[in-house]
């Protein structure tokens, strides 16, 4: 937090094709800008495309003389692994720059796919210690160099709920337990390898029921995993996402979900949910920080290699970070610091004035924000929910 905010920028805004010569430093030298423009294909495995295609398409404005066109495409987390590793075998990787959450890149790392960014290319991106929020800092370093965080949010575990439907919230994990067994099947969430309230709730409930290392979901989760079978028993199944269940609380044919800021606020302003949906936090929680990474996979020329390292510099701008306020979807968003709403788009501050809430400001302030698992154990964790908790009622 002492650290001023600074930024190194390697491309000004006037500097077009000869931006070339505006990086710097040895780590750079074998990673020359292309002399053509090249095309980009961006795959989104986390929904960060809500947050950074504008800024995205605003850098192929800004640097035709790099890019020619940028294609945009979604996919599944669970999915990218297995996809990007047959192109690799193959010898033709055709996925330029990957937008994830903690999910796919932990899978990535696992499996040896991405390129190393830190420090192999510390010399062609920002100091990232010293432009990022300390939590933004600290998700970092879960990347194992492999990635860069582009948004940041305090994200979880919350409840939300339809106040027509529940009365009195929740406010202990026994009272959920307790609620949801009182009302079978009117509890849902989404299956935790593809969701991040659905990883941000498993990964919250060993703080709130003060397990043994809430980092070691093999050895240290022993109280959360038996209230997650407990908890199972009420839930009639666990679809493949979150936009699922958001759908299922705003038809009325669930009543509670879990949920973090981005997904309550998000679809509330898209009308997916009512706007008087409300929320709860339980006694004790701790919030599990939430972050989407910049990856790119082995296999690609060092040329889009050269560019893709130079449109990370130019997300990471202030300028850039202010269009991830988007309409909350990962309520507040930047990784930036410095980055304030009033710098966000006009709709991004109606948006998030009207559907926002203002206990989220004092429960940042109150509660502890946590790391969620290191890479290997969220795997371990995915694979134990899967095997012993969901893996049967999925849909």
């Amino acid at each position: 937090m002492k650290n001023p905010i600074t930024r190194r920028t390697f491309v000004g805004g006037a500097a077009g094709a000869a931006g070339v010569a505006a990086f710097g430093g040895s780590s750079f030298a074998q990673l020359a800008l292309p002399k053509e423009p090249v095309a980009l294909n961006v795959i989104d495995v986390a929904g960060n495309l809500a947050l950074t295609q504008k800024a995205i398409e605003n850098y192929r404005k800004a640097k035709p003389n790099l890019v020619s066109r940028i294609t945009f495409t979604k996919a599944p987390a669970p999915e990218l692994a297995g996809k990007i590793k047959a192109q690799q075998d193959a010898g033709r990787v055709d996925i330029d720059l990957v937008l994830t959450g903690t999910d796919a890149l932990s899978a990535g790392i696992d499996q040896k796919l991405w390129v190393e960014l830190l420090p192999t290319h510390a010399g062609a991106l920002p100091k990232l210690d010293d432009i990022y929020l300390p939590a933004a800092a600290k998700m970092q370093t879960l990347a194992k160099g492999q990635g860069v965080v582009v948004t940041y949010y305090p994200s979880g575990p919350l409840l939300e709920y339809m106040p027509n439907k529940v009365q009195t919230p929740p406010t202990t994990a026994e009272e959920l337990l307790a609620w949801a067994k009182a009302n079978p099947n009117r509890l849902i969430y989404a299956r935790p390898a593809n969701s991040g309230p659905g990883r941000t709730f498993i990964m919250g409930l060993p703080y709130i029921l003060g397990d043994s290392n809430p980092q070691d979901p093999a050895k240290g989760w022993d109280k959360t995993w038996a209230y997650l079978k407990e908890l199972g028993q009420y839930i009639e199944y666990y679809p493949s996402g979150t936009g699922a269940v958001m759908k299922e609380l705003g038809e009325g044919s669930r009543d509670m979900t879990v949920s973090t800021t981005g997904w309550d606020i998000n679809p509330r302003v898209l009308g997916v949910v009512p706007k008087e949906a409300k929320v709860a936090a339980l006694k004790g929680f701790h919030w599990v920080a939430d972050a989407h990474y910049m990856c790119v996979p082995k296999g690609l020329s060092n040329e889009k290699q050269a560019v893709l390292l130079d449109l990370m510099n130019f997300l990471l701008t202030k300028e850039q970070q202010a269009y991830t306020y988007d309409e909350g979807y990962f309520y507040p968003g930047p990784a930036v610091k410095g980055v304030t709403l009033d710098m966000a788009p006009a709709e991004s501050q109606a948006a998030i004035k009207e559907f926002g809430r203002p206990e989220y400001e004092k429960w940042i302030a109150e509660n502890p924000i946590e790391l969620p698992l290191q890479p290997d154990q969220m795997v371990v964790a995915f694979r134990i929910w899967d095997e012993q908790v969901g893996g049967s009622k999925r849909k």
